[in-house]
């Protein structure tokens, strides 16, 4: 059902744009999106479920905090730092050797994935960090009293409180890993990105180049516009 609704849009939206814009082929436009689309989703889910376990991990062991380490805690956060401070495109790079030992493969959307999530994983989990310390001293201090398990703390305590300014650096971490994407294209990931650099500037076909900015927009308008969504009903409850 699928294929044959996208044979249609693709038929439909090409005798739109076939006059003005002859040297665009919508069925690149949508094979290209649904690949950035594809790595998008699925570094994003990744990035989502280690960034907020090493963030809370940063965040326990931190400074007065419940499980305080004058080790752990100084290794990590210099750990994410470094990763945060080199360039996406010199990280992919350099991880192309050890993505092909994981998966198999370098290129590709299967091969961008694992590099675009570490390089996403450093930068949310010191959001979720800074996120869990706006959380009320006093609410943490009275779950503890009770003999709460720290467990339920994480859980029910400090990520529930938490929940709509993760939500936010959520919302931040999937536009800066839409650009992510982008990069990664130019180094054989497909998608918008290889799009752009293959017909739009080595082959001085601007109008492609214009179509995949918009489509990039759109995708992180969408993204902005969910995430706003969640956070500001969050917020009211």
């Amino acid at each position: 059902m699928y294929t044959d609704f996208k044979a249609w849009a693709s038929s439909a939206l090409q005798s739109l744009i076939q006059d003005s814009f002859p040297k665009v082929k919508v069925n690149m436009l949508w094979d290209a999106t649904e690949a950035t689309l594809q790595m998008l989703m699925a570094s994003w889910a990744l990035t989502t479920i280690f960034g907020i376990i090493l963030g809370v991990i940063l965040y326990l062991t931190s400074p007065k905090q419940l499980l305080q380490n004058k080790i752990v805690y100084p290794v990590l956060s210099i750990f994410t730092n470094v990763l945060r401070s080199i360039p996406f495109l010199i990280l992919i790079i350099y991880l192309l050797p050890y993505t092909k030992l994981l998966v198999n493969t370098s290129f590709g959307v299967k091969g961008a994935i694992i590099p675009l999530a570490i390089g996403a994983i450093p930068f949310f989990a010191k959001l979720v960090e800074t996120s869990l310390r706006e959380v009320n001293r006093g609410v943490i201090e009275a779950a503890v009293s009770m003999g709460t398990p720290l467990h339920k703390i994480i859980f029910s305590v400090l990520l529930r409180e938490a929940r709509p300014s993760i939500i936010a650096g959520a919302t931040i971490t999937g536009i800066l890993l839409l650009s992510f994407t982008a990069m990664a294209g130019v180094v054989g990931a497909g998608g918008l990105g290889d799009l752009a650099t293959r017909f739009g500037f080595h082959r001085n076909q601007p109008e492609i180049t214009n179509f995949v900015i918009v489509i990039i927009i759109i995708i992180a308008q969408t993204i902005q516009l969910v995430g706003d969504t969640f956070m500001r009903r969050l917020t009211r409850k």
